[in-house]
Order: structure tokens, then sequence, then C-alpha cells
């Protein structure tokens, strides 16, 4: 086959069209995203208990659930949450269990739950799928609340007009309801209750089918109208009629309001009242196409939407700008590197050669994208990191095969014949070469976790990439060097001679150090072998030192610069809006104060660092985008909770990073008075929270207690700020229970929780769909009557004959407190211990150790029956390492094998991959050379590493064992490989350490979460490489030495080795008498 493509141009360009034109309709159609679109393998059950405190939704909804799910296969990890009004559990699936599957099943087990409260709604089972919302569009200015609220829903429809724009949702704005009011006075009055009024509301407010009527003109439908849809046209219902057949309504005795839910929901956008409207990206859309939609309908057909005057239209959170920031800076650190790689080439190899072989480069970028959407991938920053990781390891094998023809075309044979025969020479060693690369990526794709998940695109990338960079090396490209024939001398023109001169200097330095550097080094390292050995233990043992010892720092997760700073806070549940709205208002002035600043100090290179402020009270709208628990049924809203966000300028525009920011405001902003939680942040990307600590005990007080004391130890490590737990006390409570003699009128618990629920939630008498908006029809006391604690004493309770009695009279009342939440983890009552970690000082690795080994054991040992498991980045970290260890002992057992059958031998695999640690050294160094510290990305590099190393020490060994095979003494075989082999040992390390020099320059703060993996892969190829150009031949010899003690064969000096045979070549590398020449 090698033959036939390198005869048959025809072929080779019709396959390389092929490549090339699948690679650019398949770009146009994919998708781009910041980050990878991954499965969270969980399932939400979420229901709705309205009104219930979170330990009646616990024992309620929680426990009911956790008992219907109980022992169904593959189910990794139950965690549940019990909130005000509404309980949530989510489901962990284990790897490898079908989603689909346990989704059904569970869906199954929850549906047969009789034993939920009658007030609970139905229960909603999904598959959790995170949306991916591409922007916000704020809608704000100084207008009454119905006006924005009118004036968001104009925005909301317009855009959702647009084509190619799905969803748009409001996401912060109060919901309507209609709320009929009805004063305890007025039901004594009319001897009415709660239930007679929805019952009338129910009977009159209704659209029925009436059946058809075949006439002979045809048929026709008979419908009853009668649903109301207006608060006036509730008013009209008729309540009740006389004897007399006067006709009460509804609006004679109770007043309808027709507006929004009493919630304390505000946000305000640069000081003004604000509503946001959300853009989600759906599908295969492209948040980049989305984006560009939406302003352009801003900046034109907004202006045909009669928005009232001073209302603005802002685009916020746009997380496309962030999409392009990034990608713009791969792509254009992408083609530095490939303009590197080209030139790198062309100082070594003749202008035609280089070209062709950088050719290979777009033909199989282009091949694996042509790939992407079978593997569900798309145009994101880790697959573009992908690109770049592999851009100067794709012409690795082009190297050897266009070597290894040119060597064969000096020699005197045809173009043709040298094509052919120099492919089928090298043709083993190569394909085994990318296989070896391929087994070091493939544990990539192992990793658990979402990290795991997120970093797969990597392997999966390069992979592909090098799969064709197999069939161009070995079909395509053969057939494109045996073009033409060699040209008669001629005049060069200027840019020819200019750069056959650099050419030529590059080829006289590059003998001087073959010659008069190299070669003595090589010599005395090979007679002084077994000091070479220990020295580079030696080298390794240190290096392993100072990473134990921590003198190089280990941070799980880089602090990647994000494009806002976000304050959360929360008081005590039940704290007025007013007194959290003081909170905002705190974070606000620190805000203004720090932008004046950092203006001052000139931090900003363009229009400031602040963007906009976005104050939100009585939520947290950011950190629901973000939690995976179920949005607001989580406990996301209240009026206890306040969210102050700052849009930042892009990194490029400013001279100081968002965790810095982040950690000024917390200082100008000082202390929150009676706050529980106030957390800064400002990370681009999480894996978890840097401390998180689940506490578990059947004991209440026992887990407060240590949670407690856990915080205190907490807040003495200096590292440590922003420390809060989830035991926090509730709103205060009216405890009610009906008194024994109550039972005498009738009346039972049930009858008096339910009619007080009614008087002051409010009994729903139906829901009603209003254009897109699902309204809810309320029947409660008025507003004046639910704001008091006489309110409840004054109110009358039903008997089940009509008869009315008095509150005090039925009813005890006992003054109490609740949980504000309650957190349940495998069907045991927790609590969550955060805190995040300067990493300035200290690092979350450390942090936890301190807590696994110091503090905990104190805290168990005090509270016996307390339990704990580290969560968060903690688990993500065992979870990533664990999975990392497991790969890279896979991929070491992949690569010796992969070494051991074409060398038929147990032993020779042992020299290639002596470079590895070596390798891994370099890496470390590499990290303290560019000022970094490693990170879980920089372990990624270190695995996918040791594929890239073995390559070229393979292609050595394979050459000696060739030479040795024709007769070649040892010594003087060892020493011409190492001289033969240097050039394109030396131009593969150079060309994947140019592809990735450009990230590794780069300041931008985008993209250092990135370049760690860059940082082990440049310099681990570039110093080991150039390591093993001395220690592969030095190996070689100390096993020949090894083979002849065990053998009791007399030894030899180092000038006349033996000749004794290094076993068998799979390969046929031929033995030059000279070295080769240059191929310039």
């Amino acid at each position: 086959m090698l033959s036939w493509f390198a005869r048959n141009g025809v072929c080779a360009n019709l396959l390389m069209l092929l490549i090339i034109v699948a690679g650019v309709a398949t770009l146009s159609e994919v998708k781009q995203e910041v980050f990878p679109e991954i499965s969270t393998d969980k399932i939400l059950v979420s229901v709705a208990y309205p009104g219930a405190a979170p330990a009646e939704v616990e024992k309620g909804v929680c426990l009911r659930i956790e008992e219907a799910v109980d022992g169904i296969a593959g189910i990794k990890r139950l965690n549940a949450y019990a909130s005000e009004g509404a309980g949530t559990a989510t489901i962990d699936a284990l790897p490898g269990t079908d989603i689909k599957t346990l989704l059904d099943e569970v869906k199954m087990r929850v549906d047969s739950i009789s034993t939920f409260p009658e007030e609970c709604e139905k229960p909603l089972v999904q598959e959790l799928v995170l949306r991916r919302r591409v922007l916000e569009v704020a809608i704000h200015g100084e207008v009454e609340y119905p006006s924005l609220r009118k004036a968001a829903e104009k925005v909301r429809d317009g855009l959702s007009s647009i084509d190619g724009v799905s969803l748009v949702q409001l996401t912060n704005a109060r919901p309507y309801e209609i709320s009929i009011e009805i004063s305890e006075t007025a039901l004594r009055r009319h001897q009415l209750s709660f239930d007679q009024v929805a019952t009338a509301v129910r009977r009159s407010s209704l659209d029925l089918p009436g059946g058809s009527i075949k006439t002979a003109e045809g048929e026709i439908l008979l419908r009853t109208k009668g649903q109301a849809f207006r608060g006036a046209e509730f008013e009209n219902i008729t309540l009740l009629t006389r004897p007399d057949g006067t006709r009460v309504r509804i609006g004679d005795v109770c007043d309808v309001r027709d507006g929004f839910a009493d919630t304390d929901q505000e946000t305000f956008f640069d000081g003004k009242p604000a509503i946001m409207v959300s853009v989600f990206r759906v599908g295969d859309q492209n948040a980049t196409d989305i984006a560009e939609k939406i302003a352009a309908f801003i900046s034109t057909a907004s202006a045909g939407l009669k928005l009232p005057g001073g209302l603005e239209l802002t685009i916020w959170q746009d997380d496309s700008k962030v999409l392009r920031g990034r990608l713009d800076l791969l792509i254009r650190n992408g083609r530095a590197g490939l303009i590197l790689v080209f030139l790198s080439l062309a100082l070594f190899l003749k202008l035609r050669v280089a070209f062709w072989v950088a050719l290979g480069i777009p033909v199989c970028f282009l091949g694996a994208i042509a790939l992407m959407p079978l593997f569900g991938m798309s145009i994101n920053v880790v697959s573009l990191f992908a690109f770049i990781v592999v851009l100067g390891i794709v012409v690795d094998d082009a190297i050897i095969v266009s070597e290894s023809i040119y060597r064969l075309e000096h020699s005197g044979q045809p173009r043709l014949e040298a094509s052919v025969e120099g492919c089928k020479q090298v043709a083993r060693p190569v394909i085994f070469a990318v296989l070896t690369t391929i087994a070091a990526f493939f544990p990539l794709l192992t990793i658990p976790g979402s990290l795991g998940r997120i970093m797969a695109v990597i392997p999966t990338i390069v992979i592909s990439v090098l799969i064709f960079s197999l069939i161009e090396s070995l079909l395509i490209l053969p057939n494109h060097l045996s073009h033409g024939r060699p040209k008669k001398k001629s005049s060069p023109n200027a840019l020819t001679a200019a750069w056959g001169a650099v050419q030529g200097q590059v080829e006289r330095g590059l003998s001087f150090v073959i010659s008069r550097i190299y070669s003595p080094l090589l010599h005395a390292c090979l007679r002084w072998r077994y000091l070479s050995v220990a020295a580079s233990l030696a080298i390794i043992l240190a290096t392993a030192g100072l990473f134990m010892g921590g003198w190089i720092q280990f941070h799980f997760m880089p602090k990647v610069d994000a494009d806002n700073a976000v304050a959360f806070v929360s008081m005590p549940q039940g704290t007025p809006a007013a007194i959290t709205r003081r909170a905002v208002q705190r974070l606000e002035k620190s805000a203004r104060k720090l932008e004046a600043q950092l203006k001052a100090e000139g931090h900003s290179k363009g229009k400031g660092v602040f963007r906009h402020v976005c104050s939100s009270l009585g939520g947290l709208p950011f950190r629901e985008a973000q939690d995976t628990r179920g949005g607001r049924s989580a406990g996301f809203s209240g009026s206890h909770l306040c969210e102050v966000n700052i849009e930042l300028a892009p990194a490029e525009e400013r001279t100081i990073n968002s965790n810095e920011i982040a950690r000024r405001w917390r200082e100008l902003t000082g202390p929150i008075a009676d706050a529980n939680e106030v957390t800064y942040t400002a990370s681009f990307f999480s894996t978890g929270d840097a401390v998180n600590v689940d506490l578990a005990s059947s004991n209440a007080q026992a887990l407060a207690a240590a949670a407690e004391r856990l915080k205190k130890e907490l807040a003495r490590l200096e590292a440590v700020h922003d420390i809060t737990d989830s035991f926090r006390s509730g709103k205060r409570e009216l405890q009610l229970r009906i008194r024994e003699d109550a039972k005498h009128f009738g009346l039972s618990q049930a009858d008096l929780g339910r009619q007080v629920r009614q008087g002051f939630y409010g009994l729903e008498a139906q829901r009603i769909l209003r254009g897109r908006d699902e309204i809810r029809v309320m029947i409660r006391y008025p507003e004046d009557e639910r704001r008091s604690l006489g309110d409840i004493e004054n109110m009358r309770i039903r008997t089940r004959d009509g008869s009315e009695v008095p509150f005090r009279s039925v009813a005890d009342i006992k003054y109490g407190r609740g949980f504000a939440s309650i957190n349940r983890a495998d069907r045991r009552r927790i609590v969550t211990v955060k805190a995040d970690v300067d990493k300035n000082a200290s690092s979350s690795n450390a942090i936890s150790s301190v807590i696994e080994e110091e503090l905990m054991p104190a805290i168990l040992a005090d509270f016996p029956g307390v339990r704990y498991s580290m969560e968060g980045e903690r688990r993500e970290r065992l979870e990533s390492l664990s999975g990392l260890t497991k790969g890279f002992g896979l991929a070491l057992f992949m690569i010796f094998i992969l070494l051991a059958i074409p060398f038929k031998s147990y032993l020779q695999p042992l020299i290639i991959m002596s470079v590895i640690p070596l390798g891994l050294v370099a890496a470390v160094w590499g990290h303290i050379f560019m000022g970094m510290d490693m990170t879980i990305f920089s372990m990624f590099g270190l695995v996918a590493l040791t594929g890239v190393l073995v390559n070229d020490s393979l292609v050595m060994v394979d050459f000696i064992n060739c030479s040795r095979k024709a007769g070649a003494g040892l010594f003087d075989t060892i020493v011409m490989a190492g001289r033969v082999r240097f050039r394109p040992i030396l131009l593969t390390s150079l060309t994947t350490f140019a592809g990735l020099t450009p990230l590794l320059l780069e300041r931008s703060l985008q993209a250092r979460f990135l370049i760690p993996m860059a940082v082990s892969l440049g310099f681990g190829v570039l110093f080991a490489t150039a390591i093993s150009l001395v220690m592969v031949p030095v190996g070689y010899l100390v096993l020949e030495d090894l083979r002849a003690l065990a053998s009791s064969a007399p030894g030899e000096d180092e000038e006349g080795a033996s000749e004794k045979e290094a076993g068998p070549s799979q390969a046929s590398l031929p033995v030059p008498a000279p070295p080769a020449p240059p191929l310039a």
C-alpha cells in the first residue's frame, strides 16, 4: 500500500483533498462555547411544598424520596435539601451507569409515593442538565415596576422572535398573581369560609367543552366560555345568592388585586431598578451567532418596541465575549506556533521538504475537525488548546519519514524510489512511535469527575490528529516528496540566497555542536556511564525532594481570572428586606470607593476597571445560575439574601487581576453586622469550594457544636477566609397545636393547620395562563390582617357544621425557631462547613491536610457520634488524582507493550522509557523557571509527556540494533547513532517546543489555567529529549554490561565493544557510511 500511494499521485492528492473538504465543511457546523458541554450524571427530584418549614419539608418530602429510591442500582450518592417551601434530592450516578435507565427507575419509584402531604405539588423528576446562558439584557430605568415589567416582556417577546434564538426568559421578575382578599369580618358577616370562596371561583371561572350538534348545515361545536383572566372578571363572579334572589359578587365582599406576588425581590442595574432577560443556547446553537443577533436587535429594532421614556437596554453577562476573547487568544497563539514550527523546519530542511511537512499540519487538523461532531465535541477553550498541544507533535513522524527519504535521495537514488524505500524503512518505528503517543494520551479519557469529563476533549483531539498524521506521513507525504527531478544548479534569487546563507550558518553551528560538544560529551558519559546514571538518579531524587518538601507548591486548580467580582450576603432568615438592603448599600459604597482607587492607581487601560454593577435583593441569581440543586427550590430566594455583581473590564484592559479586586473589596467593606455569610468570589472556573467539610450525626446539638468548633479552628488559620456553615436558625415560628377539648367540635390538627394556611399563606383556587405567564389565583386575608401576631388570635376557626369558634379556644401557641434549611447526604442529616483559601499564603490541599490530620481528630474525640467527609475541591482532587495515577500506570504499561513487541525484548523498552523520569524532572524545573505553581493541568501534561518522550529514543535504539545487525561494533554504533539521530531528534524537540512557545510566553490572565500543561509538555520534551541523546546511549551500554555479566562473558573496553547482538530489530534503518548531510 505504501508503494502504491507513493507512485499514485492522483490517489494521494484526492485523499488529502477529501480530508480538507470534510474538515472545512464541518468547521462551519461545529458549535462554539466557552467550555465543553458535559453530562452531569445527576438526577434531580424536586417537590414544591408551599408554605412549609424546612423541618416539615424534610419529614414530608425528603425522607419519603430517600425511602423510595433506596436500593436502586447505579446510585453513587444521594443528597437531599429541605428549604422553606420546597424539597430537592440530587442523585449522583455511578460511572458507567445508563442515566436514562436510572432516570426511569427513579421516576417510577417517586411517582409511586402516596404519602406526600396533600399540599405538595406533583414531583418533578428529570436529568439535571445545565442550561447554557449566552447573555442577559438588562432593562433598567426610573419607572414604576408594572411599566418596567411590561417593557421587559416586550423585550423578551422581541428577542424570542429572532431567528435562531430559541429560549428567552425573565429571570428575576416578580411573578404575576391575582389575590382575592377577604377579611375575617366579611367571612363572619356572610357566614363564608375560604373553601366556599374557592369553590365559587372554580365553578364560575372555567371553560368546558360541551360536545357537538350535527345539523344539516354541518357539525357545530358546543363550548362553555366563562374563564376569568383579569381581576375585574373575578370581581363579577357570583359568590352566593340570597333567598330573596339577590347576588353577592366576589367584588362586593373581597378586595381583588391583580398584580404581583408578595416577594421582596429587587434588582438594580447601575443604581436603577431593573429586570433581566436571559437568553440561552439550545442544542448546537452558537453563542457568538446568538450574541451578534441580539446586539443587532438592541441597536436597531428596539426602537420599535415603544418602551417608556427613561428606560435603557444593556447587554450584561455576555459569555460570548468571554468565548471570543479566549478563542482569539488561543487562535493567535496557535497561528504564532504554526509559524515558529515552519521556521524551525525551514532552518534544517529544504524549503520544499519543509513546505510539504508543514502542509501536513492543517491537513491533520482538518481531519480531526471532521470527526468532532461524531464525538459530540465543540470549538471551545479546551479543544483549541488541544490543537496547540499537538501542533508541534504532529510533524514528528513526518520529519522522520522525510529525513529517511532525503538520505536515500542524497545517496543517489531517484526521488520516487527514495520515497518508496525511505518510507518503508521507517514505517514500523513511526507507527509504533505514534501508537506510544496515543497510549500516553488515552488514559486521560478515563479521569473521573467533572474536570475529567471536560479535559477528555484534549486526548480525543490529540489522538484524532495523530491518526491523521500517520495517514498523511505514510500515504500522502512520500508522494509529494517524489515529485519532479533534482533541479540543475542555477543562480538563486536574493531571497533564496539569503535564506540559504542562514541555513548554512545553522548547519555550521549544528556541525560544530555535534562534533565539538556533543560527541566528546557522549564519549565521556559512555566511559563514565555509571557516574552518569548516578548523576541522573541524584537529579531525579533532588527534584522529588523539592516537590515533597513543599518547595514547589501544588494547587489543584489555578485561580483563573474572571470577568466578574461577586459578593454574596446571607442574613439570618426572616431578616426584613430593609435591613438586608443596608448590606447592599454598604457593598455598593465600598465598590464605588474601590473603583475610584483603581482609577487613581492607573489600573485601567481603557474605559475603567468596572463596567457595570448589578445588585439583587431577595435572591442570589449569580450563585443560582451555577448551582446543581434545582434553582430557587434550593433556597436562593428570601428577604435575607442579597448579591452585588461587578462586571470587570476584560483582563487585557486592566493591570490587576479579579482575585486581587475581590480581596480589596472585602477589606474595604469590612464585616457586615449580623450576617451569617459574606462571600466574595472572582474565579472563572471552579471544581468546588476550596474547603468543604460535611459533618454528619443523628444528634443535632452535637452536629451544631462540632460545626461551630471547626469554624473557630479554621478562623485561626491565616490563609482561610469567608468561613461559613449550613447550620443556621430559621425564621421565628408560631407552633400551633389543637387542644384536646377542640375535638368536641369535630376539629383535628389537619383542620387547624389547613385553615390557618388558607388565611395567611393563601388557598390556591386555580392557575390560569395569561399570555406566556402562568398566574396563581390565591384567596387569603387582606395584607393588613396578616402583619401582626394579634391577627392570628383574632382568627375564627370553622367547624364541620359551619359554626365558628375563636382561635384561642381551640388551639395553643408555642413560640420557637426552626432551621433555615436542612441538608442530608446518604440518608443522614449533615452540616456543611465551607471556606476559601488565599492561594498567595497557602493552598487548599495544605489546608485540607491540616483539617484531616490535626483539626478533625480532636473534634471527633470530643464529639464521638459525629462523622465527616471532605467534599468540594478535595473530593474532586482525590478522584482526579486517583484516576490520573491509574491512568499514568496504564500509560506506562501500554507503552512498554508497544515497545516490547517490535524489539522482541523485555529490557530494551526500559532503556527507552528511562527518559520518562528525566522528562518529569524537566517539566518540574520548567514550572520553577516560569515561576508557576503546579496544578492538576500540569499533571495532565506529565501523563501526556510520557508518550512523546519515547518516540525519539525508540528510533535511536532501533538504529543501534539495525547497525549492529549489519556487523558494526557496539561502542562505535552507539556513538554513530547519537551523531546521526542528533539532527532529527533536535528538530522534533524544537518543533514541539516551538508550537507551545507562544502560549508559554502568553501573559494574559485568561490563559493561565492552560499554561501549566503546556509547560509540562514543552519543557519536558525540550530538555528531556536533549538528555536522552546522552542517557539512552548510556543506558544501552549499561544494559550490555549487565548482559555480559549475566552470561559471565569477558568484558570489553569502551573503544572496542563486544560484537554481540543487542537483539533482533523489526525495522531496517540502513547504516550510512558518513552521517546524513543537512536536508538543505
